[in-house]
């Protein structure tokens, strides 16, 4: 993952290396910031736009894209040097993805570090969550679980660094946050980011072929608090029709 330290007042050109035999990666920078993002979801678009043969697929990450080819149909010096270019277009994509309203529940005990991560921004837990509930968010990328999407970027007065001591296991369908991301587990894991909420959504359907997670780089997040009696009634039956607000 790419650090949180400033970015060079004139960041370096973007770089192409081979990742294997068949994959290269087109890194951007060192920063998880929007504007570095940007970057990579403009090549993403100019790729998409502009398919070269022998591409078979690529993904988006913080400050970087992978796409992996065809040895056989295109060497990677020539592949290289049509990645360079099009990293060149300029960074002005908006997201392209769906927006989601995704509920989540504070009660009980589904938000066992809230009170502690409202004592260090000096927040009362109702400011904080209503804070947090105006936010929209963006998948930056999906990683460390089928389903698990980074979203971002919280601001200063939100964001609080993870848990010096990972807990063993983390409930599916907590919500966290850690730094300036926040996300929710679609499986039971290891973790130690702070858990604020657990959400009823279904975030990862092994049922689902066509789209099995929920969330897709590009789409958009926000996040509504909903009541433990509203989340018993929609746990286990809240999917992708049921949250998305717009396409």
């Amino acid at each position: 993952m790419p650090d949180r330290r400033a970015e060079p007042e004139n960041p370096p050109a973007p770089r192409v290396l081979a990742l294997g035999d068949a994959a290269a990666t087109v890194f951007f920078g060192a920063l998880v910031a929007p504007e570095i993002h940007a970057q990579v979801r403009a090549f993403c678009a100019a790729l998409a736009a502009a398919p070269i043969a022998g591409v078979e697929e690529w993904a988006p990450a913080f400050a970087s894209a992978t796409v992996w080819y065809d040895p056989d149909r295109i060497a990677f010096d020539d592949l290289a040097v049509r990645l360079a270019a099009l990293a060149q277009a300029p960074a002005t994509v908006a997201p392209t993805g769906a927006l989601f309203e995704i509920p989540f529940c504070v009660e009980g005990d589904f938000a066992p570090d809230l009170d502690e991560v409202v004592r260090l921004k000096s927040l009362t837990a109702r400011d904080w969550l209503k804070k947090f509930g105006e936010l929209t968010l963006e998948v930056f990328m999906l990683g460390f679980q089928p389903g698990f999407a980074y979203l971002g970027v919280l601001p200063e007065a939100l964001s609080v660094p993870r848990l010096a001591t990972p807990r063993p296991k983390i409930p599916a369908g907590s919500v966290a946050i850690a730094d300036s991301m926040c996300a929710a587990y679609p499986f039971a894991s290891p973790g130690g980011w702070r858990l604020i909420g657990r959400t009823p959504a279904v975030l990862f359907d092994v049922n689902n072929d066509a789209r099995p997670a929920l969330l897709a780089p590009g789409d958009r997040v926000r996040w509504r608090e909903v009541s433990r009696a509203e989340y018993d009634a929609l746990n286990g039956c809240c999917r992708a029709d049921d949250l998305r607000v717009e396409k």
